[in-house]
């Protein structure tokens, strides 16, 4: 998976840190369509002092829960983070004044006013909006392992397993101590990376179609 995770994060000029244990963190959202699970992951990876990769992947959601779809906070829809790469964007600090995860710092972009049918196969169709809007990286339950999403976000990241989160935090913990209180998050969207080949392929299926057509035309 780290080859993998390299070639895109490299394919889309994104940074990638390869300072020992300075986090390379990548939410994946799923190509899965439907509300309410935690089918998406974030992988951690980082060198160590000794320039081999350490890679961690942990379950997660990338998207807001049904609850929150169907009772929005903001009138305009619930934010959907949009794919991209947020340079220095969040720290480490307290979810809601409760427990520390990390909290966005810098302005990201979320997507809303989405045609709301709980398949977030529509959910590009709304409008970007960038700013502060606390999408956070944090847990959903203190302890075990959450199934359904619900209202345990409206927009953040959010780890399903209680102690996939703790070794989250360890991790991060240990970047702060090197550099500082400052962390880079990207997301790609598989969703939107399956739209661009289905494009892609009935572009080329057109000008197959094309070429064709003037070929006849000149015999």
């Amino acid at each position: 998976m780290l080859s993998k995770s390299l070639q895109i994060l490299q394919s889309k000029e994104y940074k990638i840190y390869r300072e020992p244990y300075k986090l390379n963190i990548v939410g994946y959202r799923s190509r899965f369509m439907g509300s309410n699970r935690f089918d998406d992951e974030i992988h951690v990876f980082y060198t160590n002092d000794k320039g081999k990769w350490i890679y961690h992947m942990f379950k997660a959601t990338t998207d807001p829960g049904q609850y929150w779809l169907e009772n929005p906070i903001h009138p305009q829809g619930t934010a959907f983070l949009k794919k991209g790469q947020y340079i220095d964007a969040y720290s480490i600090g307290l979810h809601r004044g409760v427990y520390n995860a990390l909290i966005q710092t810098k302005p990201v972009t979320v997507i809303r006013n989405y045609k709301r049918k709980g398949l977030f196969k529509w959910f590009e169709s709304g409008f970007q909006d960038t700013g502060q809007f606390g999408i956070n990286i944090h847990r959903a339950r203190r302890q075990g392992t959450t199934k359904v999403i619900d209202d345990f976000s409206a927009g953040c990241l959010v780890f399903a397993n209680a102690t996939d989160f703790d070794r989250f935090l360890q991790i991060s913990n240990g970047h702060r101590k090197r550099y500082g209180n400052s962390f880079t998050v990207t997301l790609v969207d598989f969703r939107d990376e399956r739209r661009r080949r289905l494009q892609l392929a009935a572009w080329g299926s057109l000008v197959a179609a094309g070429g064709l057509f003037v070929l006849n035309r000149m015999n």
